[in-house]
Parts: structure tokens; sequence; C-alpha cells
């Protein structure tokens, strides 16, 4: 094992530097993991912008990690192997001893590190982690490609579980990005009857590709009367930030419908209690899933050929593809990968 190691950490003007640091050792609980790939996200901009500059040494962010294990701390369950390839997504491991915990909702511990936020992430050639924490990655699935399931991936499919859609309901997914790419995917092997909402025409094609049985390009007519005149939406998936594009879609609710907030913002959602009232409509909110629910999104992502549309760059270039998603130009999901070369995948 490399006594250093490269990472990207988050400078004091919310920027990436790359650096040399020591290599640790895991403690009780924890394993170190040399990571091979690391996704993207959106929230990892949220995190370098807003990274406490009083840190020592500063955070590095990434939360859709995958490597393999090369050192185990004391008291780490046996099921855990050096050499075995895991992965750990947002939620940086539960401690199995708080009210939440003990109720079996691990996703929803308090007592947690968050990924990138709280403690150090992918963004580098090593990581410590949470035993608890720990996703087995299916060997059918490389690094890069299983990077993004462990965020983007658990957070939509579980979100289309919540919504309460049956086979053969419709199901609008508003906003075909990082999150809404996964998410028609899902819909669509989940038997749903799938409406792609977004602007312009430039994402229609790669929508219906992805799983859409139709498109709604929001420049051109409005997405709510094109949704009611097939009988509404049994659920709406948001993987937006956007109150007033969310508020437009809403109308389309049939009753008893779930619109799934996914997409964070600061902005308040208007909404009028009549309507929620009225016809029994509901809004949740979902947060991806404990390690488990990841496991079985791997699975099901095997299981019916659901993959991240991915961009590959390398580690050094961090800072370069974390603008490139800022802006909107990945298709759909960029991985950091830990050797010197680029690649494109489909």
């Amino acid at each position: 094992m490399k006594a250093t190691y490269r990472a990207m950490q988050i400078t004091r003007q919310g920027g990436l530097e790359l650096v040399e640091r020591q290599t640790p050792a895991p403690e009780a609980g924890e394993v170190l993991i040399a990571v091979e790939a690391c996704g993207i996200c959106g929230a990892d901009a949220s995190d370098i912008d807003k990274a406490d500059p009083g840190l020592k040494p500063p955070r590095v962010p990434g939360h859709e990690v995958v490597g393999r294990i090369v050192a185990l701390g004391p008291n780490t369950p046996s099921m855990w192997k050096t050499g075995q390839r895991v992965g750990v997504g947002r939620l940086g491991g539960h401690c199995n001893e708080c009210s939440e915990c003990r109720r079996g909702r691990f996703n929803l511990c308090r007592n947690q590190p968050v990924l990138g936020s709280s403690c150090d992430g992918g963004y580098a050639e090593m990581m410590i982690a949470r035993a608890t924490g720990l996703v087995s990655i299916p060997d059918v699935l490389s690094s890069e490609e299983a990077a993004p399931i462990l965020c983007a991936g658990i957070a939509t499919l579980n979100a289309l579980k919540k919504s309460g859609a049956e086979a053969g309901d419709n199901v609008a997914i508003l906003g075909i990005g990082g999150l809404g790419h996964m998410a028609l995917q899902y819909a669509r092997r989940m038997g749903f009857r799938v409406v792609a909402v977004g602007r312009g025409e430039d994402i229609a094609a790669d929508a219906t590709k992805l799983g859409a049985h139709c498109y709604i390009d929001t420049d051109k007519e409005s997405a709510a009367d094109v949704l009611n005149a097939i009988g509404g939406a049994k659920a709406i998936l948001t993987t937006i930030a956007n109150p007033a594009a969310v508020s437009a879609l809403m109308p389309a609710l049939a009753p008893e419908g779930r619109l799934i907030v996914l997409g964070v913002g600061k902005d308040p959602l208007p909404v009028s209690t009549g309507y929620l009232v009225g016809a029994e409509r509901g809004i949740v909110g979902s947060i991806t899933g404990s390690p488990f629910e990841n496991e079985k999104a791997l699975d099901f992502s095997v299981l019916t050929g659901v993959r991240p549309m991915i961009e590959t760059m390398p580690l050094e270039r961090a800072a370069e593809a974390v603008q490139k998603m800022r802006c909107g130009d990945a298709k759909f999901r960029i991985v950091l990968t830990m050797g010197d070369q680029s690649n494109a995948h489909q």
C-alpha cells in the first residue's frame, strides 16, 4: 500500500485542487477503500460551494464511490474482506443506535456522515468508509457503470417505489438529466406508461430511447394539458428544484396521485391545500436508501438492463468535470476514474 494518495480537495475559493495526502488507517468499524470510480452528482456543486473553509484538511467531495477494500479496521463485520469490490453512496453509514436505526429505517439515521459533505468522499484514490455504509457491487457491472447507481439510481428507483403507481398507470418524469435519465429507464421496466417532461427538442430522442412512451416539450405545449388528456398522472417525479416548473405540472396529478420530490432547492413550493384535500393528492420527499436497498437497486439494474449513460474523466480533471455538470453539458453522468485516460461510454 502506498504511503500517500492523490485527492481533489475543496479550496477556500470554492474550487478544487489536486493534493497529495498521507494514507490513513481505518479505525474500528471502518475500511480503507482504493477508489476505482466516483460519479459526479449535482449535490457535489453545493458541497463544494458551501464547504467549511476552516476544516483541516479541507473536504474531499464525491458520493458515488466504487473501489476495493485494501484495509480493515478493528471489529469490522466478517462479511467484508480485503480485495472485495464495494460502493458507498450519499449516506455514509448508519449508527445502529438511534431510534430510526432501531426501527430499521437506516436511511433516516441522523448520526451518519454525509459523504463528501460532513466526511471526505470519493474524489480521491483512497477513502475511509464506515462498514455500515458499504454496498456490495455485482461482478457484471463495471465500477464506472455502478457508481451513478449508488445515488442517481437508488434515488429514482426508491422514489418510484414510493409513488403508489401500479403497472399501466401514467407516470411523469420532470427533468431529463443525471437523475431523470435513470428514472425513465426504471419507470419503463416497472410497467408504467412513461411521460418525459423537459425543455427543448434536443432531448426528445434520448428520452424516447431511454424508455419514455412520449416526450413533452414545455417550450411548445402545456405538459399539464397533455397529461390530463390521457387521464392525468398517477405520479409525478420531479428531479428539478424549480418551483414554477413543478407547480405548472401539478394540475395534471390524478386523484390520489402523488408528487415525489427529489430535486432540492431553497425556494418554497406553492400548492393549494384545497387541491390536495379535494382529491386526496399527496406530496412526499424521497431520500436515496439504505445499503441493502442500494444492493437491490444494483440487482434490479442488472436484471432489467438499466445502465447510466456516462462519460469518464480522470481524477485530475475533476474541476473541469464539475463545471461541465454545472453547465448542463453532461450527458448524462460524468464519472471520475483513477487512471490517466478518459473515455466515453453510452
